[in-house]
């Protein structure tokens, strides 16, 4: 038997950051914490908040970011959950730089066709 009516919820990752840093500037307590940014009262919102302090120790603002859903690989050695988003600058990088190398490679094969043309018009083989 499941839950049944009950969805976890998501927080975003700058609600994340502002809650632990508060926590840490503070000297809050997970219950403590939990209480005044009213998170979810149930024994699970202080491992919650265990979890998102660590990650904010080893990993920085960033740790909190990562999407980490999902079950790990029995070997450990590939990620978990959904691949993480790219910004959209980069995206948008990617993309002219596709476009440019699509006009470059559809250059070089009109130019091979116009060499080859010539070379049959003259005679030559390659």
């Amino acid at each position: 038997m499941g839950k049944t009516g009950k969805k976890n919820r998501t927080y975003s990752p700058g609600f994340k950051t502002c809650v632990i840093m508060d926590m840490l500037e503070h000297h809050l307590g997970y219950r403590e914490t939990a209480r005044k940014y009213q998170l979810r009262e149930s024994g699970s919102v202080v491992d919650m908040l265990k979890r998102w302090e660590r990650i904010y120790l080893e990993e920085g603002a960033e740790g909190l970011m990562k999407e980490r859903r999902g079950r790990g690989c029995s070997t450990g050695k590939t990620r978990r959950g959904r691949p993480p988003k790219l910004d959209k600058k980069v995206e948008e990088d990617l993309i002219a730089e596709n476009q440019r190398l699509r006009m470059e490679l559809e250059y070089l094969k009109k130019l091979s066709a116009l060499v080859l043309a010539e070379e049959r018009k003259n005679g030559k083989r390659r």
